[in-house]
């Protein structure tokens, strides 16, 4: 399981968002191993005044990966290394934060996400 939160500006972004979601999936998927149609990705597009990014550019984005914990070290650098790989502009315009919860601290479905059984694996 991850979700995706990418902060950018609206008047850049705007529009571009299955763009941007297309990417990030591909790069999950390749890096992490997750089902291409588990895509839970949101957009918080703001003014240029409500996203302050000094020495970075109007492309400037943050992605904020939220996922269960249990991934090695080597496959988040992977997800790194995949997105800075596939980003078609300056890597100074994108940075990646990786958060990690135990499964019991999410709720799926009804129930603590420990006690689902995913069609993927966690630990990779």
């Amino acid at each position: 399981m991850a979700q995706v939160k990418v902060y950018g500006r609206r008047d850049v972004w705007a529009g571009r968002q299955r763009e941007l979601s297309d990417l990030l999936q591909e790069c999950l998927v390749s890096a992490w191993g997750l089902p291409e149609d588990k895509r839970f990705h949101r957009f918080l597009l703001l003014d240029p005044d409500d996203f302050v990014c000094p020495q970075r550019s109007e492309r400037y984005l943050v992605v904020e990966v939220v996922c269960f914990t249990g991934r090695s070290d080597h496959a988040k650098r992977t997800l790194i290394r995949e997105l800075y790989a596939r980003w078609p502009h300056d890597p100074e315009d994108i940075e990646l934060t990786i958060i990690e919860m135990p499964q019991v601290n999410w709720g799926i479905r009804g129930v603590p996400a420990d006690e689902l059984s995913l069609p993927y694996q966690v630990e990779v």
